[in-house]
């Protein structure tokens, strides 16, 4: 069963696998742009390159020859797949997913207008022209993504003519890869979002975790919370919709699907082939296993007899104020630590950056616990907690 993973991006998701991977004795190589990122400080072995480089990637999957290729970040040349699975490798979930899910354009498509699936109108946009005439068309307000980015990079919102400029310029710079398209999405009057996390196996049926909510600034997610509100026609209209995406897009693992909830419905928003950064709420233990152990369970192909709501619980992001190149320090841990049903994660990122997530706070409490007093706590743990 001791299987070689080799896993592209070593953030503070690609950590939690590798400790889920490690607890089941199976070998993981870590690949990052950086040197010490989170997930190589528990890996057998690190390499650092370019993951947008063809020759770069070409050249440490010939050298590592691993049975499975773990994406975990969308700037990777994930055409090279299709050609690595030709040869023989397994790409989790699939070539086609990771293709699909990390290119906007790919997936949103594919769920609009090939699977008819619920969406906000939505455009693209390749230079200024046809981006103010895509704007024009879509409606004030919209939202405007680079068709390539991670945790809300390089997405912002236009409110009124003057935005416009604006957001062209961050959609165009702060996106990953060497996309210069973007996507402009019609604004939807949403009463609240969620995150359901599905898991395909390889052989068994479809699963869906309780769903999650979660709130963002920035287009990055700020705290999470499981089990979410919602309706039960919601949540079937929700997982219907889950269930087919995934199962188009083939493959094996968790998968963080989005939504929104409205009065006129449940709409599709994104799709990430991977454990999802608001999934992080169950490290508070709100399940019987949380969203790393289940993708690992899928990757390897083990039996999941089923997944169980254990607690109510809450994630609560701990952010950096401050730009530095030197290793972070933490003040406010011993404080943190005192409370009560609570616990918290510091991922270890060699650096810092405004605003960059350093870490998280989770609290729990028996299933039924009121969310919004879970969420109160939350907050006051990690704004106890300053980074220097």
């Amino acid at each position: 069963m001791t299987k070689k993973i080799l896993l592209l991006g070593s953030g503070e998701l690609g950590k939690e696998f590798v400790i889920a991977a490690k607890r089941l004795g199976q070998y993981v190589v870590a690949v990052d742009s950086y040197d010490n990122a989170p997930a190589m400080q528990v890996a057998d072995e690190r390499e650092v390159i370019d993951m947008l480089n063809r020759a770069e990637l070409d050249r440490i999957v010939a050298k590592h020859k691993p049975d499975l290729i773990v994406p975990e970040i969308e700037a990777i040349r994930t055409e090279r797949f299709y050609d690595y699975e030709k040869e023989g490798y397994t790409v989790i979930p699939s070539a086609r997913a990771a293709n699909f899910t990390m290119n906007r354009k790919a997936i949103r498509d594919l769920a609009s207008k090939e699977l008819g699936l619920k969406t906000a109108p939505y455009q693209y946009a390749s230079d200024i022209d046809g981006f103010k005439k895509a704007v024009e068309q879509i409606g004030i307000p919209c939202v405007v993504k680079p068709l390539m980015s991670s945790s809300g990079k390089g997405q912002s919102v236009i409110k009124s003519k003057e935005d416009i400029a604006k957001a062209w310029e961050i959609a165009t710079t702060k996106g990953r890869g060497d996309y210069n398209e973007v996507i402009i999405e019609g604004f939807i009057n949403f009463t609240s979002e969620i995150t359901l996390l599905t898991v395909t196996q390889r052989y068994g049926e479809t699963l869906f975790c309780a769903p999650i909510g979660h709130r963002q600034e920035r287009g990055d997610y700020m705290e999470s919370w499981q089990p979410a509100e919602i309706h039960f026609y919601e949540l079937e209209a929700a997982q219907k919709m889950a269930k087919a995406i995934t199962s188009s897009l083939t493959g094996f693992g968790i998968w963080g699907v989005e939504f929104f909830l409205a009065e006129d419905g449940v709409y599709f928003s994104e799709l990430s082939p991977r454990p999802h950064d608001t999934g992080m709420v169950t490290l508070a233990g709100t399940q019987n296993f949380n969203e790393f152990e289940l993708h690992l369970r899928a990757v390897l192909g083990l039996p999941i007899p089923g997944i169980t709501l254990e607690r109510s619980g809450v994630s609560a992001v701990i952010l950096s104020e401050i730009e530095s190149k030197e290793a972070p320090q933490y003040l406010g841990i011993e404080k943190a630590a005192c409370v009560p049903k609570s616990d918290l994660r510091i991922f270890g990122k060699p650096f810092t950056r405004v605003n960059r997530r350093m870490g998280v706070v989770l609290v729990y409490d028996k299933v039924g616990t009121d969310i919004n007093s879970l969420r109160k706590k939350a907050k006051v743990i990690a704004d106890s907690i300053t980074v220097y």
